[in-house]
């Protein structure tokens, strides 16, 4: 019989750790469970902040109402910092130089923001968007904008581009890659949304990078390595992230692009597992491993640990998915993309409404629906039941995809 811990200590206060924490006590645990946060105010929802909260301001969605936490039990520790782990005394250190101890530990120390190594941009004159102190800084400061550069062309950068473009707000996206959203993207999709995103007023930069940013007077200017000089009221850096490791590493657990952890989220360490946006897991669905930044991830990931910590062992695989929201545009993705993949397109693009349909061989893999929430909910299906898929078929729309489950 597996003993179960007393104590639990969730570093990470974000999608991740406020799961496992909720997931805990859904599965009756009786512990303690103490869930520390370096961010001060309340556990809130990260993706509106991209989105519809720098138009609409006020508070964040919270994760979780204040009471939820006292009355299930969490001790919620916003506001504080990790300063180390003892793995020996079974300890965290906190900055503060309380020592909490824990019979099982789970980090869920997330991501920030990637630095970019450019002459004058982080000095002052960048903006990031990742915390609620991120939003409220452009909030500060949005009302003398009339031209941004925006510096990513992955997810935030173009969910601002879109924001911000409704307001008026003339804007520039710089892409170091030769198309959008690469990394998570089919190239159809990648030049459907660059078009759009032209038409709706945004000026797309492809192959490009920033040499380095100057001030002057009131305003920034971005040299760009195409020889172009952009002049703007702001940069904003949404360059993507690097995951949260260094705690990790100091109490020598393995670590790569992530903490390290195994097919049940253990690191090298028993007492210890990671989740979420930090975690480098095996995975099912691509070869090797990986590492990925969605609210699913994080969401599942905690409960695979809280069913393991309360009894129930089994190996994460749960099928990834992520959507962004574009101006007026809806973006789900289902399964993972990779280099090589066999396209094949339902629907009709210029309709602003169709999927894309990837597959490995004759495996379907993803599926990337633009407006077509129907087509997402079926495919997520069809992957995660690994359902054999004729690509032939997927494109023709006097095909029921209902009929293929």
């Amino acid at each position: 019989m597996v003993e179960m811990p007393g104590r639990i200590v969730i570093l990470g206060a974000g999608h991740a750790g406020v799961e496992c924490a909720t997931a805990l006590r859904a599965r009756k645990f009786g512990g303690t469970v103490d869930l520390v946060g370096d961010d001060p105010h309340l556990p809130y929802q990260r993706p509106p902040l991209s989105k519809d909260y720098i138009k609409r301001p006020g508070d964040p969605l919270p994760l979780k109402p204040k009471q939820f936490f006292a009355d299930n039990r969490i001790t919620l520790r916003p506001g504080q910092r990790a300063a180390g782990i003892d793995r020996k005394r079974r300890q965290v250190r906190l900055e503060s130089g309380e020592a909490l101890p824990y019979d099982h530990l789970v980090l869920a120390t997330g991501a920030r923001n990637r630095r970019l190594h450019i002459p004058g941009i982080n000095d002052g004159t960048a903006f990031e968007l990742r915390t609620l102190a991120d939003a409220d800084r452009i909030l500060g400061s949005i009302r003398d904008w009339r031209q941004v550069a925006i510096v990513g062309g992955g997810f935030v950068g173009l969910e601002a581009a879109a924001l911000l473009t409704t307001m008026g707000i003339a804007v520039h996206v710089i892409e170091t890659a030769p198309r959008l959203m690469q990394r998570t993207a089919s190239p159809t999709l990648s030049s459907w949304f660059a078009e759009w995103h032209r038409e709706n007023g945004t000026a797309v930069h492809l192959d490009t990078q920033v040499a380095a940013v100057e001030q002057e007077a009131a305003r920034v200017v971005a040299r760009l390595t195409d020889g172009n000089r952009l002049v703007a009221d702001a940069a904003i850096v949404a360059a993507g992230v690097l995951p949260n490791v260094e705690l990790a590493a100091a109490a020598g657990l393995a670590v790569g692009n992530g903490i390290v952890v195994d097919a049940n989220l253990l690191t090298s360490d028993p007492a210890i597992s990671a989740i979420g946006d930090c975690a480098n897991f095996p995975s099912s669905r691509l070869p090797g491993r990986a590492r990925l930044e969605s609210v699913q991830n994080a969401a599942d990931q905690a409960r695979t640990v809280a069913a393991r910590l309360t009894g129930e062992t089994k190996p994460y695989d749960a099928l990834p998915w992520f959507w962004s929201i574009q101006g007026g545009v809806r973006l789900q993705i289902a399964g993972l993309s990779k280099p090589g993949l066999s396209e094949v397109v339902r629907g009709d693009p210029d309709s602003g409404r169709f999927s894309v349909f990837l597959f490995d061989g004759e495996r379907l893999t993803a599926v990337e629906s633009v407006n077509a929430a129907a087509d997402h909910m079926i495919a997520r299906r069809l992957i995660a039941e690994r359902r054999k898929v004729e690509p032939a078929g997927v494109g023709d729309l006097s095909l029921d995809l209902k009929s293929l489950l």
